[in-house]
């Protein structure tokens, strides 16, 4: 068995810019609603051995910074994110529950930009400095 070198290894890893919008643009989501967001994206990261680098976002969208393998296919990461991060959500929040008819929070749509030619930074500015 040989052992993978970190560094080299991590060169192969790839970053992506991910929006989701909450349905109708809907102005719902706190202080609160993002700090669990932000934890359970990180769960389903961990999941798909991918990082959740930065979270943040405005009281109607939210924005992800991922590191990923390219063995995880994306779409599905993506789908698996707005689904659990909904569906948990919603089951601990009564607010975010009352606020649609339907059980749903986001958009059907979502952002994915691929930060290849970005520096990382610039990224990371960028979301962090999505709230005020």
């Amino acid at each position: 068995m040989y052992k993978i070198n970190k560094a080299r290894h991590s060169a192969y890893l790839l970053h992506v810019h991910i929006v989701f919008v909450t349905k109708y643009r809907r102005k719902v989501l706190g202080d609160l609603h993002h700090a669990a967001f932000r934890k359970i994206a990180g769960e389903v990261c961990a999941d798909f051995e991918a990082e959740l680098r930065e979270c943040n976002g405005e009281s109607d969208h939210v924005h992800l910074l991922v590191e990923y393998s390219p063995k995880v296919q994306l779409t599905k990461l993506v789908n698996s994110l707005k689904a659990v991060t909904s569906r948990r959500m919603r089951a601990e929040f009564n607010d975010l529950r009352g606020a649609y008819d339907k059980p749903v929070l986001w958009s059907r749509s979502y952002f994915v930009g691929s930060c290849g030619g970005a520096p990382l930074e610039l990224v990371t500015q960028y979301i962090q400095n999505q709230r005020g």
